[in-house]
């Protein structure tokens, strides 16, 4: 065999996998939104997204979510990875612990956090035995807008925060000692060993860890679905709503399609705001 084939054979089975399960729905998404069912190419699907009821109001809680929910477990993936680090007893019951949202799904967290949210919920059964509140509070009510905000970014933040940290752990583990103890040799404090040498070399998984959670968080749907049903409409669900109870196939096409460009458009910005410069980590 001639060896300069063999590299090409050896991804020609990723290559067929991401043309039949990647590129080929993705076409036909594309095409779902951009052309009738008479073969004819327009662009009323997208006017007709544009124009829905609910689309300003998801385009603005997801970006909303995304904003505070992705820099929020970022910083407490980081403190929780430097904690680990330093830890030299129990550190394995602390990451199996911290890791458990890992085998929950979506759906299922929501529904837990559902049973403590709501009105006879756990959360205002302690409120009210601590003598906080005088009787239950609707937190998941769209007549409390904020307190919806809040109750969601709190299921995210436990839900997805390890899939961050288990990267940020790989990461931090990843950083010589030598490093720090050259720096701590030098008087370096703390801080200045963590600005100058942790997150420096810290820096791949950073982005690693933003761009798969800033991605995941344009499509956070079930948890969003279980505590607040339509009273907090996110773009995933919009685009649930138009394929299952409207039965329209493209305008939910061109919801998906805007998820994707949200996705592709932040994961270029991370990429330029992080760039690694690999012959300096080497």
């Amino acid at each position: 065999m001639n060896s300069s084939r063999l590299p090409y054979l050896l991804i020609a089975p990723s290559v067929v996998f991401l043309l039949l399960l990647f590129i080929w729905p993705l076409a036909e998404t594309a095409l779902l939104a951009f052309r009738t069912e008479h073969g004819e190419f327009t662009t009323k699907y997208l006017a007709r997204m544009v124009g829905d009821l609910n689309f300003g109001v998801s385009l603005r809680n997801t970006l909303l979510l995304v904003a505070v929910v992705v820099p929020l477990q970022v910083v407490m993936a980081l403190g929780m990875a430097l904690m680990l680090q330093k830890l030299e007893r129990g550190r394995m019951a602390f990451l199996y612990i911290w890791t458990i949202p890992l085998g929950v799904s979506d759906l299922a967290a929501g529904v837990a956090w559902l049973a403590i949210f709501t009105d006879r919920g756990y959360f205002n059964t302690l409120l009210e035995g601590l003598g906080l509140v005088s009787g239950p509070v609707s937190w998941l009510s769209y007549e409390n807008p904020l307190a919806l905000f809040v109750c969601v970014v709190v299921a995210e933040i436990w839900r997805a925060t390890a899939i961050v940290l288990v990267i940020l752990l790989a990461g931090v583990q990843a950083i010589p000692k030598e490093y720090h103890e050259a720096a701590e040799v030098f008087g370096a404090r703390p801080w200045a060993r963590f600005t100058k040498v942790t997150l420096p070399l810290l820096r791949p998984s950073l982005q690693s860890a933003l761009i798969l959670r800033t991605v995941l968080a344009f499509e956070v749907f079930a948890v969003v679905y279980a505590l607040a049903g339509r009273d907090f409409p996110v773009l995933v669900g919009e685009a649930y709503n138009w394929q299952g109870a409207y039965q329209n196939n493209h305008v939910a096409a061109a919801y998906a399609l805007l998820i994707l460009g949200l996705s592709i458009g932040s994961t270029l910005v991370i990429l330029r705001l992080l760039r690694v410069n690999r012959e300096a980590l080497a």
